[in-house]
């Protein structure tokens, strides 16, 4: 074992628990936060001085050879692009739209940015490469009319590029050919600003970025990001974990930059922390997955994160290939989870293969947060909590549970929360209750309503729940995690049911489990016999004795993914329950037709 393993992982926790007349309770930890940067370009400017030559991020080039990205050229080249961006006109009101992927340009552009107090504005990149109307791209830039838009190559973004046009009169790009687009090269070749420490400097109410979240209808929401927001964080971070101060992280990790948690949570704990983020440009899709398997056999992390679809495809390729699950624990702290639940079956396979493969605890651990905290409310520092426990407040961060009809809502105020959205004081005010709160939507259960260390439980998105013609409640997000435990080969599933008499279920198969399952060598059809008696099977066993709340009677596979242009499903791969089944009508009356159609399985 490393000598670094032995160094506590988590720092116990110590919550107070304030219960008020109005039924909400009030959550905080009575541990300090650790000290707090004042911009992430200062952070950068620290790191570079401290320790120049470390690698801070590396990605692959078409040869397969990891190309580095040092701590002290980002900070000389991001001040050198600070300055480009200034002479182009660039500032709080001119924002930096980004397309991009993950890439080190991306990072040096965003850089860059911050050090000039330019917003940075990363987009979802199947905004731009699986949309074919670019509608969410070109909204996003009426609203915020950036004064210039970044691709690290011109080829695949060519078409996005040109729906932007008429909107945004700068391009800049890293790669290919396109007529009057600036070449990073030449930005890069700029003489530099004043170094950190000089006036003009980025601080704590700085707006860093800004990152738009998946809105299921109309245009996405623009959340303000600011540096107090995204330093502030990382020091509650810091506060949980204490290893951090000693053993900078090291990362193999594909979650988008467009997204507060690939970002924010992910990039953001490499930089403050003097560790090296390694780009997977691999994602929790069959086609892609095998590069994510190949980085994590060049580089074993030792902090891994993930959503649930990734973990279910890492298991049976760690369950497949022992050397790779040895490499892959070899000096693993923990296994990470946020975005959606873990079912409880995955959580078990993922702690026997900890168990089988790594000499030392890797717990599986899991937080709790949203684009507009920055994103971490809540965190799982301890162990022994049951799957589908978000942990407890972090330092520096109250919690409050609200009664919202029979559910309590998870609400949040902290220097980690936003101060609303650009452009859309409505929806600003309407997202914080009067105490001024940050309104999340999603419902939570203390675990123990006596002892507040034990943590709390996620309970789903409260809009997501439904009520059966018997007037009683469904859980959908419980409800669909026990499927797809239960189930074992889908990779993912809505559940509905409003106002009908049973809950049922539309649903996606995991061609990796399935052809486990069923022993075939090529991907199952959804009317094989085999894969129709399974889930059968798993129906009946996951009935056996379950009130109507908590019952499916039928299921119905389905062969199209969710749409991102119907707004079913965002680039991280969560699919929003409401949309889809708005966009499938006429499968979930399938579901509910008689006589059944013979498509649909009953248990």
């Amino acid at each position: 074992m490393s000598p670094l393993l032995e160094l506590e992982t988590f720092v116990p926790p110590d919550i107070e628990l304030e219960r008020r007349a109005d039924g909400s309770l009030v959550l905080a930890s009575r541990l300090a936060p650790a000290d707090t940067e004042s911009s992430i370009t200062a952070v950068l400017a620290r790191r570079a001085a401290e320790h120049p030559d470390r690698v801070l991020a590396a990605q692959r080039d078409a040869e397969n050879r990891w190309m580095t990205l040092s701590y002290g050229e980002a900070e000389r080249r991001s001040r050198a692009l600070a300055a480009a961006f200034a002479g182009l006109g660039l500032g709080p009101d001119k924002p930096l739209m980004v397309l991009s992927g993950n890439s080190l340009e991306h990072l040096l552009v965003s850089l860059g940015a911050y050090a000039a107090q330019v917003p940075v504005m990363p987009i979802s990149v199947a905004y731009s490469l699986m949309s074919t109307d670019h509608a969410r791209i070109k909204a996003i830039a009426e609203l915020t009319g950036p004064g210039l838009v970044f691709a690290d190559d011109a080829g695949p973004f060519g078409a996005a590029l040109g729906a932007l046009s008429p909107t945004v009169s700068q391009v800049l790009v890293a790669r290919g050919e396109r007529d009057g687009a600036l070449r990073l090269d030449d930005l890069l070749a700029t003489s530099p600003g004043d170094p950190p420490g000089a006036a003009g400097r980025p601080g704590p109410d700085t707006v860093a970025k800004l990152l738009f979240t998946s809105g299921s209808t109309g245009v996405p929401k623009g959340v303000v990001n600011t540096h107090r927001m995204l330093c502030s964080n990382q020091a509650m971070l810091r506060a949980i974990w204490p290893f951090l101060a000693h053993e900078p992280p090291i990362m193999v990790d594909w979650l988008p930059w467009s997204h507060t948690f690939g970002a924010n949570h992910n990039l953001n704990l490499a930089l403050f922390n003097g560790g090296t983020i390694y780009i997977d440009d691999g994602k929790p899709a069959p086609p892609l997955f095998g590069r994510t398997l190949s980085a994590l056999s060049d580089v074993p992390p030792t902090l891994y994160f993930n959503v649930p679809a990734g973990y279910a495809l890492l298991a049976p390729a760690l369950e497949n290939d022992p050397e790779l699950a040895g490499r892959f624990f070899s000096r693993l702290r923990f296994m990470f989870y946020a975005a959606a639940a873990l079912p409880d079956a995955l959580a078990a396979r993922l702690r026997k293969l900890a168990a089988d493969h790594a000499d030392h605890d890797v717990p599986l651990t899991s937080s709790w947060g949203t684009t507009e905290t920055a994103p971490c409310a809540t965190s799982m520092h301890y162990l022994g909590a049951p799957t589908g426990c978000i942990g407890v407040p972090i330092p520096g961060c109250t919690i409050k549970l609200a009664p919202v009809g029979d559910r309590l809502e998870i609400r949040v105020k902290g220097p980690n929360v936003t101060p609303g959205y650009f452009g859309q004081p409505e929806l600003t005010r309407a997202a914080f209750d009067e105490d001024g709160f940050y309104r999340s939507g999603d419902a939570v259960t203390l675990l123990d309503d006596r002892d507040p260390n034990r943590g709390m439980a996620f309970d789903g998105r409260i809009a997501e729940n439904f009520k059966l013609l018997t007037g009683t409640w469904v859980a959908a997000g419980a409800l669909r995690t026990r499927l797809i435990s239960a189930a074992g080969v889908l990779s993912d599933a809505v559940i509905c049911g409003q106002d009908a008499a049973y809950a049922a279920a539309l649903a996606w198969v995991n061609q990796a489990e399935a052809r486990r399952v069923t022993g075939a060598s090529e991907d199952v059809a959804l009317d094989d016999p085999a894969l129709r008696e399974h889930l059968a099977g798993a129906l009946r066993s996951l009935n056996a004795d379950a009130g109507s709340a908590s019952r499916i009677e039928r299921l119905l596979l389905l062969a199209e993914p969710p749409g991102l242009d119907a707004g079913e499903i965002t680039d991280k791969g969560y699919v929003n329950q409401r949309r889809t089944l708005e966009c499938r009508a006429a499968d979930v009356a399938r579901l509910y037709a008689e006589p059944a159609d013979p498509a649909v399985i009953t248990g």
